[in-house]
């Protein structure tokens, strides 16, 4: 990579909208990207972990709660930091998106302008 390029990993869900808004962003930089469709390739609870801490989200801060998946398995319960992660591991579209991860540091990309967290050139 040449000096002064910036990488990053997406975690998206292709058809999202604010997902193509932020890699459309990120290519207008010129930052490179790794894309991780999370859909066809779910994160581990270990990586989900991971990935939260980097942003420094708690389980419930990452939860899409307008899925039927929240309805069916969050909604009501008082569910452990843990136990939410393994709902979100076994119905990976509770997880919000996009997800952006440069070095050590995550931010979720929602709105779009929080991609400025990531200090990109």
């Amino acid at each position: 990579m040449a000096r002064g390029e910036t990488k990053v990993v997406l975690y998206e869900k292709p058809t999202c909208s604010t997902c193509r808004q932020v890699k459309r962003a990120l290519t207008e930089k010129g930052v490179e990207i790794n894309c991780v469709n999370y859909m066809e390739n779910p994160l581990s609870a270990k990586e989900l972990k991971e990935l939260l801490k980097q942003a420094r989200l708690k389980p419930q801060d990452a939860l899409r709660t307008k899925e039927a998946a929240y309805r069916e398995h969050v909604a009501g319960k008082n569910l452990t930091d843990d136990e939410l992660i393994r709902v979100m591991v076994e119905h990976i579209e509770l997880l919000q998106r996009p997800i952006v991860v440069r070095g050590n540091k995550a931010v979720l990309a929602r709105p779009v302008d929080k991609l400025a967290e990531l200090n990109l050139k």
